[in-house]
């Protein structure tokens, strides 16, 4: 009867270690993955911090060809707003909110068209939707070029 519990015990001694072993190693593996989706994290917010400093290199070059009329103003409307829509994390703009001029005048010229599509359509329609924007540019230029600068100021930060 000793020897049965005795060689029970050892069972149940070498079940428990084998138990422990697994459960050390579980604990390890959720170490490890802990570490990997840590290091994955600050990795991707490495990658967006890049991806937004470009973007905004960008935003400040359009934003100082607006400033010295280098382009017309709703061309550097619809460019800065597309930029800026894209801009992730701690830096996301409310386009709207923070440049209502600008994003006044993207809401007057987003549904025209540009380029090749401008030609398609008849002269007398090309001359309607071009008067319709130079009014809203010429009404909005003043508070928009005050926006370019604002723009610019967060290149000194």
């Amino acid at each position: 009867m000793t020897l049965w519990l005795g060689l029970a015990g050892t069972v149940i001694a070498g079940l428990a270690i084998y138990a422990g072993s697994l459960l050390f190693k579980l604990y390890q593996q959720h170490q490890r993955q802990k570490a990997f989706l840590e290091r994955a994290k600050l990795q991707q917010a490495e990658k967006i911090k890049q991806r937004n400093a470009h973007i905004m290199e960008s935003v400040f070059i359009i934003a100082n060809a607006g400033k010295q009329e280098q382009c017309d103003m709703s061309e550097i409307t619809i460019r800065l707003y597309k930029l800026m829509e894209v801009l992730q994390a701690e830096q996301h703009i409310d386009f709207a909110c923070k440049y209502p001029a600008m994003f006044e005048l993207y809401q007057v010229v987003r549904e025209m068209p540009r380029g090749d599509d401008r030609q398609t359509i008849q002269k007398k329609e090309r001359m309607k939707l071009d008067l319709q924007r130079m009014k809203a540019e010429a009404r909005l230029q003043e508070t928009i070029k005050l926006e370019l600068e604002d723009i610019l100021s967060m290149k000194a930060e």
